[in-house]
């Protein structure tokens, strides 16, 4: 059936369902479950309305790496608790849908299982959803949830 699957994982709650979901197909299928979270660079303007100490505005990416981490950690965490074994987690940036893509593509993934509303942001608005993006481009199914 599977062999790897991709979970993309934001903590949002459409992403832990989709999480769920892929733990317990990961589970049928004795696949290696990979969680991955993303985190997007900003710009030192867009950084000073995250960051509360003014003097170190250049750390925000730094800031956001950091948080993608323990997001993805937490991801890892859930996955155990539902009875996966077999789980990675990774962070990454870079632009949301082509980064899920190119990860998968890398990784060699066989199945790609998302949340059909994340986090977001005013992208999603205006170029539509990562979910929809992610079914575009990728080459592997992709399992909506």
């Amino acid at each position: 059936m599977f062999k790897s699957i991709l979970i993309a994982f934001d903590g949002s709650e459409g992403s832990q369902s989709a999480l769920r979901k892929g733990a317990e197909l990961a589970k049928l299928s004795g696949a290696e479950l990979t969680v991955l979270t993303l985190y997007r660079h900003h710009s030192v303007l867009e950084g000073s309305m995250y960051v509360n100490d003014a003097e170190k505005p250049d750390d925000v990416d730094e800031i956001m790496k950091t948080h993608a981490k323990e997001v993805a950690e937490r991801g890892a965490s859930i996955a155990r608790e539902s009875g996966c074994e077999k789980i990675r987690a990774f962070v990454k940036g870079g632009p949301t849908a082509r980064t899920i893509v190119s990860f998968s593509q890398e990784h060699k993934n066989d199945l790609i299982v998302m949340g059909s509303r994340g986090m977001g942001s005013i992208e999603g608005f205006l170029l539509g959803s990562v979910s929809h993006k992610v079914t575009s481009l990728s080459k592997c199914p992709v399992l909506v949830v």
